[in-house]
């Protein structure tokens, strides 16, 4: 950026940008500090707007989560007994085909262990849901929390153990199903912004 000086009385001497194209005359010390803060506000808006745009741009570089949905045949509360496994092609170069295969094998073991006795609850809590008034419903509603909780510590420990390490990020995440009221759960692979070292403090 270019400078401008003005020369006034008294030898003071007041720098101002030349794109502002402005002339100043000073008549005292308060003016000069008056004219001073100005040009320190302008300086000071100019690296807010350089900050600005360098977030701008640097999360645009951010991709999209990859969804992965379930296709088992058997639903309860909106979890599927089996989600499907194939190797998405986002993650090519990011992470190996056969570390991704047994990260899907031990989420699906999780699930078949426990959706199959989950439906066996819904079914009875259902026949004797008249009768009981609903509290027969209770104890399907808690297996299904505890899968939940099962499939959240497993990719806590998948995310701990690899995944954190080279950028994505695995989480359970309840959604609706397109254009409906209904909702169903599915697994996110996010992608873990980096650091921008360049950004100033």
């Amino acid at each position: 950026m270019s400078l401008l000086f003005v020369l006034i009385p008294e030898s003071r001497r007041v720098i101002a940008p030349a794109f502002l194209n402005i002339t100043i005359v000073i008549h005292s010390e308060d003016t000069v500090t008056n004219v001073m803060a100005v040009f320190d506000d302008i300086q000071q808006y100019d690296e807010e707007i350089a900050c600005t745009s360098m977030d701008e741009a640097y999360l645009m570089h951010v991709q999209d989560p990859i969804l992965i949905r379930g296709i088992g045949n058997l639903t309860v509360f909106g979890l599927s007994s089996r989600f499907q496994s194939e190797f998405p092609s986002a993650l090519v170069s990011r992470v190996a085909p056969e570390e991704f295969e047994e990260t899907m094998a031990r989420i699906n073991s999780v699930l078949k262990k426990s959706l199959p006795m989950n439906a066996k609850w819904l079914f009875c809590g259902c026949m004797c849901c008249c009768c009981t008034l609903g509290c027969s419903l209770w104890p399907v509603i808690c297996l299904s929390k505890r899968t939940q909780h099962s499939l959240n510590k497993l990719l806590d420990w998948e995310n701990n153990h690899l995944y954190n390490k080279i950028g994505l990020h695995w989480r359970l995440n309840k959604q609706r199903v397109d254009n409906s009221s209904i909702t169903e759960y599915v697994l996110l692979v996010e992608f873990i912004p980096k650091i921008p070292i360049y950004k100033p403090d």
